[in-house]
C-alpha cells in the first residue's frame, strides 16, 4: 500500500487506494468525544485494509472535547474543545476531500462518509449539515455509532446479555449523558441534532443519504442505532442496519477477532456498489 501521509494542515491522513475503483471514504474514530487518535485500529486498520480494497480513506484528526474529571493529571491538561469544533472538522475535512478528490482518484459522487462509536456521531452530524445540498455524501457508514445523550432502555434480552457479561456493560445512562455533557460543553436539553442526531424525526431525514449501520451485539449504544435507523426507514431511507453476532462495543478495534474482519468486508462491499469502475464490470 502507498504509504500514508498528513493533508489538510495536518487534520486529515489520506490512505491512498492501492488500485482505485473511484471510492472514497471520510473516516472518524471513536473515543466518547475526548480520546482516540488516527492510530488505534478502528482508524488505522480499518483504513489500510479498505485502501488495499480500492477505497481511498481519509482519516479525520478532528479536534477532542475536554478530558472529563477524573483522569490523569497529564490527560486533563490538554486542551479541548467542545461542540461543534469536531463536527466542523469533519465539514472542513469533507469539502477538503471532495477540491481533491481528483488527485486521489475519487469520483465525486462515490465518496461516502463515517466514522465509529462518537466518530460515528460525527459523520452523522455531518451528513445531516450537508443532506439536501451537492455536497451530500453518496453513503454513510456508522459502526457501532451513538446517536442519543438519553437513550432508551435496551429491551429485555440486550438488559440480560448485558447482566450477563459485565465487561460489556459500560453505556449505562449516566456514563453517557455525561459523554454528552462533556461534548457539549454543558445540558443536553436544545441540543443541535448535529449533535445528537438520534434526536432526528423522519421529516428532519428526509434527503439523509444512504446508511450502512453496523452495530455490536452485546452493546447499549445499539439502542441509539436502531432507533434511528427506525425512524430513517419511516423517512423512506436506505438503511441497512446489521447488527455483528457475538461482538461487544468497539469491535474494529479489535482486528485479531473474525468480527472485525467480517465487518470490515462489509464495509467494503457496500463502498464497491458506489463504484463507477466495479459497476462497469471492470476489475
Amino acid at each position: 500500500m502507498t504509504t500514508p501521509f498528513p493533508a489538510a494542515d495536518g487534520l486529515v491522513r489520506v490512505y491512498p487506494a492501492d488500485a482505485p475503483d473511484g471510492t472514497g471514504l471520510v473516516w472518524a474514530h471513536g473515543g466518547a468525544f475526548a480520546f482516540g487518535d488516527l492510530d488505534m485500529p478502528e482508524s488505522d486498520w480499518v483504513s489500510r485494509r479498505l485502501a488495499a480494497r480500492g477505497t481511498t480513506v481519509v482519516s479525520v484528526d478532528y479536534r477532542l472535547a475536554p478530558v472529563p474529571e477524573g483522569f490523569r493529571e497529564d490527560m486533563a491538561a490538554r486542551p479541548g474543545q467542545h461542540y461543534p469544533a469536531g463536527s466542523d472538522d469533519m465539514i472542513t475535512a469533507w469539502r477538503w476531500t471532495r477540491d481533491h478528490a481528483q488527485e486521489f482518484g475519487i469520483v465525486p459522487e462515490a465518496l461516502a462518509i463515517g466514522g465509529t462509536s462518537a466518530g460515528g456521531n460525527l459523520a452523522a452530524g455531518a451528513a445531516l449539515r450537508l443532506a439536501g445540498s451537492g455536497e451530500s455524501p453518496a453513503l454513510v457508514v456508522l459502526a457501532y455509532p451513538t446517536l442519543l445523550a438519553v437513550q432508551p432502555a435496551p429491551d429485555a434480552a440486550l438488559r440480560a446479555a448485558l447482566d450477563a457479561n459485565p465487561d460489556a456493560d459500560r453505556f449505562g445512562p449516566a456514563s453517557v449523558l455525561s459523554m454528552y455533557e462533556n461534548y457539549l460543553g454543558g445540558p443536553v436539553d436544545g441540543a443541535p441534532l448535529a449533535a445528537v442526531p438520534g434526536l432526528a424525526e423522519a421529516a428532519d431525514l428526509t434527503d439523509f443519504p444512504p446508511t450502512l449501520m453496523i452495530n455490536g451485539d452485546i452493546d447499549e449504544l445499539r439502542v441509539s442505532g436502531e432507533l434511528f435507523a427506525r425512524t430513517l426507514a419511516a423517512a423512506g431511507r436506505d438503511v441497512d442496519v446489521v447488527t455483528e453476532p457475538g461482538t461487544q462495543h468497539g469491535h474494529l478495534n479489535r482486528p485479531d477477532e473474525p468480527a472485525a474482519t467480517r465487518s470490515l468486508e462489509r464495509i467494503a462491499a457496500r463502498l464497491a456498489q458506489l463504484s463507477p469502475t466495479l459497476s462497469e464490470g471492470i476489475s
